[in-house]
C-alpha cells in the first residue's frame, strides 16, 4: 500500500514538474525563425482562442511571447513556425532584460484580433496584391469590401482596412493608353460605371471621392488604414480635387478643367501636399508625389534597396512597431506608385523606411483624427518589377521576407496596446 502510494505521488510529480518550468511559448523573430510570414498567422489564431501575446519590440526581430498551453506549441508545428517552450525564470529573465532603462526594446501587449476589411473590386483584375497574399499565406480572416458597402456604412464594423490597388482619381489607373482594348479593361470601366450608376451618381470619379470621405471618416473615428501602389497617392489626389475635375474625356465623357492644378485644394490632404498632377492622359502616372519616372537611373534592381528607421521602442512605440524586422536593409521594389518624394509629404507624417540617396520615403505613417495610416510604396515586396499579367508570387518561396514583414506589422497593430507597469 505504501509502495503504490508512494509511486502515485511520483506520477503527480512527473506530471506537475514540466507545467511549472514551461510555463512560457516563445516565438523568435530573429534569423532563427523558419517561417516570419506564419508566425503572424499564429499571433493572430492564438488572438482569436484568448490569448493575451507580449509583443517583445526589438527583442530577437520582435518575437512574440505567450503563456504556454499545447494547442499554441501544436499550432506552431502545424505551421512550420518554430517555438520554443521557456521556464518562468527564462521569461522573467527576457522582460527583465527588455524593461532596462538603457536597452532600446519594450513589450506591447496584443489583446484582441482585429478585424480586417480589404477594398477591392469582385471583377477579376490582372494583377494581384500584396497584402491579400500575404493575409492568405498567413492564415490571416479578411473580408472584402468595395465601393456598395462603403457607402452603406459598413467601414465602422472593422478595426482595419486595406486599400487594394485602386485609382481613386477615376482614370482607372491611367491604363487608357496602353490597354483600353483590352478585355480586363472594358470590364473595369464597366463594372465600375455600373456600380456608380447603382449608387447615383453620374459619374465614376464622383463616387471614388465619395467612398475616399468615407474611408477618411473611418480613420478619423479610429479606424487603421493601410495602402499600397497607386491607392496610396492617387487617394490624396482624389480629395485635393474634390471641387475640380481632373480627368479626361476618355475617363468621364467631357474634358477636365483648364485650371484643374490651380484649383486642387492640398488642406483636404491626409498625407501629403503641394503635388503637381499630371494632365497628360496617355501617360502612366497621376502626379508627381510618385518618384517611378524620376528617381536616379542608376537606381537598378540589384542596388535598390531602402533603409527602416530605428526608433526608440521606449517612447516611440507606433513607428518601432510597425519597423519590426530581422533585417533593416530592406531590398526594393517597384510600382505604379514605387516610392514617394520627400518634398511632398506632410510635415507630420513620419519616415519610417527611405533611400536618402534619391530622396525617396518607401514606407510613411501618421495620426489622423483618433486613428492611423500607413502608406507602402510600390507593388510586390518579392517581384521587384510586377507587370500587369504576371503570375502571382508564391510566397512558399519567400517564408522570411523582411518586405512582406512590414504588411503584417501593420495587420496586428490594431490589437497592441501599451503594458501596464505595476507599481
Amino acid at each position: 500500500m505504501i509502495k503504490k502510494t508512494i509511486f502515485i505521488l511520483l506520477i503527480l510529480i512527473i506530471g506537475i514538474i514540466p507545467i511549472s518550468k514551461s510555463a512560457w511559448l516563445l516565438i523568435p523573430m530573429d534569423e532563427s525563425q523558419k517561417n516570419h510570414l506564419k508566425a503572424y498567422g499564429v499571433a493572430y489564431w492564438a488572438l482569436t482562442k484568448g490569448a493575451e501575446i507580449e509583443w517583445l519590440l526589438n527583442y530577437r526581430g520582435g518575437s512574440y511571447l505567450m503563456k504556454y498551453h499545447q494547442i499554441f506549441e501544436d499550432e506552431c508545428v502545424i505551421r512550420d513556425v518554430t517555438s520554443q517552450v521557456i521556464t518562468d525564470v527564462q521569461a522573467s529573465s527576457i522582460k527583465n532584460q527588455i524593461l532596462q532603462p538603457d536597452v532600446n526594446m519594450d513589450i506591447i501587449e496584443l489583446q484582441k484580433a482585429p478585424r480586417i476589411a480589404v477594398y477591392s473590386p469582385k471583377n477579376n483584375q490582372p494583377w494581384d496584391d500584396a497584402v491579400t497574399l500575404a493575409l492568405t499565406y498567413a492564415e490571416i480572416p479578411y473580408d472584402v469590401v468595395y465601393d456598395h458597402e462603403v457607402m452603406s456604412g459598413m467601414l465602422p464594423t472593422f478595426d482595419w482596412l486595406h486599400l487594394h490597388h485602386e485609382d481613386f482619381t477615376g482614370q482607372y489607373g491611367k491604363f487608357w493608353a496602353n490597354y483600353r482594348n483590352y478585355p480586363w479593361y472594358k470590364e473595369d470601366v464597366a463594372a465600375n460605371e455600373k456600380i456608380a450608376t447603382e449608387l447615383g451618381f453620374d459619374k465614376v470619379s464622383d463616387l471614388k471621392l465619395a467612398v475616399a470621405k468615407k474611408i477618411r471618416d473611418f480613420v478619423l473615428g479610429g479606424g487603421y488604414l493601410f495602402a499600397m501602389c497607386s491607392a496610396t497617392d492617387s487617394y490624396d489626389v482624389a480629395l485635393a480635387a474634390e471641387n475640380v475635375d481632373i480627368c479626361d474625356i476618355m475617363f468621364d465623357g467631357d474634358p477636365m478643367d483648364a485650371d484643374a492644378q490651380e484649383s486642387l485644394d492640398y488642406d483636404n490632404c491626409m498625407v501629403f501636399k503641394d503635388f503637381t498632377i499630371v494632365n497628360n492622359p496617355v501617360k502612366y502616372e497621376i502626379s508627381n508625389i510618385d518618384v517611378t519616372e524620376t528617381r536616379p537611373k542608376s537606381i537598378r534592381e540589384s542596388n535598390d534597396y531602402f533603409v527602416l528607421f530605428e526608433f526608440s521602442a521606449k517612447w516611440d512605440h507606433i513607428p518601432t512597431i510597425l519597423c519590426q524586422n530581422h533585417e533593416r536593409l530592406i531590398k526594393g521594389f517597384m510600382g505604379q506608385t514605387t516610392a514617394f518624394n520627400k518634398d511632398l509629404i506632410q510635415s507630420n507624417a513620419v519616415i519610417m523606411g527611405e533611400n536618402k540617396a534619391a530622396n525617396e520615403a518607401r514606407y510613411i505613417h501618421g495620426e489622423f483624427g483618433k486613428g492611423f495610416w500607413t502608406f507602402y510604396g510600390g507593388h510586390d515586396p518579392e517581384d521587384y518589377q510586377h507587370r500587369i499579367g504576371d503570375p502571382q508570387t508564391d510566397l512558399n518561396l519567400y517564408p522570411n521576407s523582411p518586405g512582406y514583414r512590414l504588411i503584417l506589422n501593420n495587420v496586428l497593430f490594431p490589437a497592441a496596446k501599451k503594458k501596464k507597469r505595476k507599481t
